[in-house]
């Protein structure tokens, strides 16, 4: 069983930056990414990015490229997301996201395929 947990959110101002942690205890498949979504009051969860840690390949969502990165490190299974110049309509709970099964990059941002969850991280940006 992994678990996932988020850390780094916060209350921000417009044009700040963050960094968002997602630790996994327990080993993520090789073939699975891990992702971040959000889900902003009263929307559905979207996808933001994602990275395979074995790989070190990474997928971004139109909307947030240029001012998000995704980075990993796979001895600590260990995701971020460096979130720069941020925008009241970053404001969400970010979830972190992991799969027991493969996944395509093709489908990455797929949340229905996605096993393990984290129990969200809020940011919440102040213009």
């Amino acid at each position: 069983q992994v678990q996932l947990v988020e850390s780094g959110g916060g209350l921000v101002q417009a044009g700040d930056s963050l960094t968002l942690s997602c630790a996994a205890s327990g080993r993520i498949l090789s073939t699975s990414p891990m992702t971040w979504f959000r889900q902003a009051p009263g929307k559905s969860r979207e996808f933001v990015a994602a990275t395979f840690l074995s790989t070190g390949n990474k997928y971004y969502t139109d909307s947030v490229k240029g001012r998000f990165t995704i980075s990993g490190d796979n001895a600590k299974n260990t995701v971020f997301l460096q979130i720069n110049s941020l925008k009241p309509e970053d404001t969400a709970t970010y979830y972190c996201a992991a799969s027991k099964s493969p996944i395509s990059r093709l489908v990455v941002a797929d949340r229905r395929l996605y096993t393990y969850w984290g129990q969200g991280t809020q940011v919440a940006v102040s213009s």
